[in-house]
């Protein structure tokens, strides 16, 4: 049983021209059967909203008829939810919202802080225009959120690794993924050398004592990185060491006022073949 774990909010949306079926409902049930925690299904498709009121009539017949579409697609997500949590015996509440996308957001940030942990898809196209439903998340809700890519749709604990900079960012992400570490068969601290200045961050070999505390065993593994590439050292890691889960800070710059995430956590977002436990 993963203790500590009580509630958990999946995250699904439906939008135009997506059409990548959800690992993250899988996931986060399989998650919520481990840990014994109620789960509440957000399931929301996003609600096209014409430019100007004296567009086409045609053109508004096709975005009414791909609204219902949307909205359909949302109720027939959270009932397929309530039925896989039924047959899993878990206790699930499960909503379908039909919402403009800036509404989207808030509704799924303002549920996220009613719960212990957020379990949302990855989104491969992140979304350059605005800062997308992992953003929002990450930046607003306050909590832990686990991203989930396509085709890992059962919780794994076997082999986990924490991606430690000494920042306050890791520091919350490791203290929020203790359930998992202390259910792992391995766990290990990577340390990414050659890329920015940690003489002054806390040494990952400093993160073994305390964790030791709880019942989690690490090794410390300090990885170099070849042309600042970090993620890909991060990535490639992972592949070798048949990791299930990576810990990580979500990092993150001001650009012209606007806070956006930095490369390195955008680039383990993109092309991440593992869940990501994630705080920022």
């Amino acid at each position: 049983m993963i203790e500590n774990l009580r509630t958990i909010l999946i995250a699904l949306t439906e939008r135009l021209g997506d059409e990548t079926p959800s690992s993250a409902l899988a996931y986060g049930l399989s998650l919520a059967e481990r840990a014994q925690a109620r789960v509440t299904v957000q399931a929301a498709s996003v609600r096209l909203v014409l430019p100007h009121a004296w567009i086409s009539r045609f053109v508004g017949m096709v975005v009414t008829a791909e609204n219902r579409r949307l909205r359909d697609l949302a109720e027939a997500a959270a009932e397929r939810a309530r039925n896989d949590a039924s047959a899993a015996g878990i206790l699930c509440t499960a909503q379908a919202e039909h919402l403009s996308y800036d509404r989207l957001l808030a509704c799924f940030s303002a549920q996220a802080r009613l719960h212990d942990l957020a379990v949302i898809d990855a989104e491969p196209r992140m979304l350059t225009g605005d800062r997308g439903l992992i953003e929002t998340q990450l930046f607003e809700s306050g909590r832990p959120l686990i991203v989930v890519p396509p085709g890992c749709g059962t919780v794994a604990t076997r082999r986990i690794y924490v991606a430690w900079d000494g920042s306050a960012q890791a520091a919350r992400a490791l203290r929020d993924a203790l359930p998992f570490l202390r259910q792992a068969e391995s766990v290990e601290v990577v340390v990414v050398t050659g890329e920015k200045d940690l003489s002054h961050a806390v040494p990952g070999a400093e993160v073994a004592p305390g964790l030791a505390h709880h019942g989690v065993t690490v090794t410390v593994t300090d990885l170099p990185t070849q042309d600042g590439d970090v993620a890909g050292a991060l990535r490639r890691h992972a592949a070798e060491m048949e990791t299930v889960m990576i810990v990580m800070g979500a990092f993150v710059h001001s650009l012209l006022r606007e806070t956006v995430l930095g490369g390195v956590t955008q680039e383990m977002l993109r092309a991440c073949l593992v869940p990501l436990l994630m705080e920022h």
